[in-house]
């Protein structure tokens, strides 16, 4: 699988290198892309526009504010685009998250989370398990391993909170007997 990685800005970089990480993780590789939808159209078009003619299946594309960098992408492919609201400006990323789920219709954009970039490249590898036996078991070992890991802590949890509730327990023991020692000598005293 091959997918694209567009980000509009540097100042991007540290959200969106984590779609890089899942995509090393799965063996994906990956076009990286730093172009803006408003100053380098020509660039965007042009890397859009050859996607499929490279081999990618999907582009994830990081935007915020304005967030036109998805949309734009997906005006020139008909790649599945996976857009990222990221967080930046007065509005901390809504106004990114309603720009890129607002797509017209008959132009769609998945969206995730703001700063999402993980989920979009888990996503991404969803797409590519489709039709690839080899990412697909990938991906279930993946979520099999997420999975126990959630296990393994509330295991771990049940423990502590049963150990506590055995500590609470033997307290409460003692406590209740030094009460029926006392009282116990106060009703011998009378």
């Amino acid at each position: 699988m091959k997918v694209g990685l567009v980000m509009g800005s540097d100042s991007d970089i540290p959200v969106m290198k984590k779609a890089l990480e899942v995509f090393h993780d799965f063996d994906v590789e990956c076009e990286v892309l730093l172009a803006s939808a408003h100053r380098t159209p020509a660039a965007v078009q042009e890397f859009a526009s050859k996607a499929r003619d490279r081999g990618l299946s999907c582009i994830v594309a990081g935007a915020g504010m304005a967030a036109h960098l998805p949309g734009v992408i997906a005006s020139f492919t008909t790649l599945p685009v996976i857009g990222v609201p990221l967080e930046s400006g007065s509005l901390k990323g809504m106004d990114a998250l309603l720009a890129i789920v607002q797509m017209p219709s008959g132009m769609p954009v998945a969206t995730v989370a703001i700063n999402g970039a993980k989920n979009a490249a888990l996503l991404a590898v969803q797409i590519g398990a489709t039709s690839d036996p080899e990412l697909a078991a990938k991906y279930k070992a993946y979520r099999e391993k997420m999975s126990r890991d959630v296990m393994e802590k509330n295991d771990k949890l049940q423990q502590h909170l049963n150990t506590a509730a055995s500590v609470y327990n033997k307290v409460q023991d003692t406590v209740e007997s030094v009460v029926r020692t006392v009282s116990d000598a106060v009703e011998k005293n009378k």
